[in-house]
């Protein structure tokens, strides 16, 4: 499933439209007139740890990829946005964000003269990209076909303790030499993989935090952990109840080894949302589940999306 065929995302959007602060690049891949699949990726990484799959679905599915602000390709903030989303631990503005990114595609939200929606969308949603898509649904009244959410950050207790010893030495991190900043880099992304990962992979998701050619590079990436070392979402949690009330098909996928969001976080998500809640636990997959378990993982994704498709 590995592959380095990513798809360009030669479409932007910026946002919001009326003072733009950041610019968002994605694509669509397959048949227009399909079933809408949506991908989003957390933190540290980008767009391209779910290519393989999007094009691997666009046979079947309308799939849109996209890079998060601050992220990938979509790396162009202004000195307001890139402070804004770095001080917003709860990433309400990420969700904001997204959920404007689906208006422009023409996903529509409930209303007050009820639900519209323009085929509502499957939803795939990994690392913080958990509690961005759970934000969006209750907080934005983004309407989903489904939800799956894979090793996301979406409850508490919150912060790794790389997280807080960066955001407490934020100077010297930044001040670091790139060349043994890049080892940091590397040794951070080693661990969030249960199996050794292959150099091609590493490289991919090291390449953006690389500074140079206008990457975020050594602070950009600093930036994201100083936020990751606030995660808030207690007032989100507290409304998860209303997808299982709501009837959402929902599927949470956790790697079982998973160092860096422990797989009983599962459960706990499962009880919070209740409803038709399901959770698969993947044996021999850490946090990058999508490198540990390829196989696994899409067959977990299509099965639910045909059961949910009937």
């Amino acid at each position: 499933m590995a592959s380095h065929l990513s798809p360009s995302l030669d479409q932007t959007f910026t946002y919001p439209s009326s003072d733009p602060q950041c610019l968002i690049r994605w694509t669509r891949l397959g048949p227009s007139d399909a079933q809408a699949l949506i991908f989003i990726h957390g933190t540290p990484w980008s767009s391209r740890l779910w290519a393989p799959y999007a094009l691997a679905l666009s046979s079947r599915y309308s799939v849109y990829i996209f890079d998060n602000p601050g992220y990938g390709q979509s790396r162009h903030l202004t000195p307001a946005a890139t402070a804004a989303f770095a001080a917003n631990g709860s990433l309400s503005e990420q969700a904001e964000a997204t959920a404007a990114l689906m208006a422009h595609w023409g996903f529509t939200s409930k209303t007050t003269e009820g639900e519209q929606s323009n085929g509502a969308p499957h939803i795939i949603a990994h690392d913080n990209a958990g509690l961005v898509s759970l934000r969006m649904a209750l907080q934005y009244s983004c309407i989903y076909k489904s939800l799956t959410l894979i090793d996301v950050v979406a409850v508490g207790p919150w912060g790794l303790p790389f997280f807080k010893l960066v955001a407490e030495n934020e100077d010297v991190f930044k001040a670091i030499p790139p060349r043994m900043f890049d080892g940091i880099i590397r040794s951070y992304i080693r661990d969030a993989a249960h199996k050794p990962l292959r150099k091609e992979d590493e490289d991919m998701l090291a390449e953006p935090w690389v500074s140079g050619d206008g990457r975020p590079g050594q602070e950009g990436l600093v930036r994201v952990l100083q936020q990751a070392s606030t995660r808030k979402s207690d007032d989100a949690e507290v409304q998860y109840h209303k997808l299982g009330e709501s009837r959402l098909p929902v599927r949470i996928i956790w790697g079982k080894e998973d160092r860096w969001v422990p797989c009983e976080r599962a459960e706990k998500l499962k009880d919070l949302i209740g409803g038709k809640c399901k959770v698969v636990l993947v044996e021999e997959a850490g946090h990058l589940i999508q490198l540990d378990q390829p196989e696994r993982l899409m067959a977990e994704i299509v099965l639910f999306l045909g059961e949910v498709d009937e």
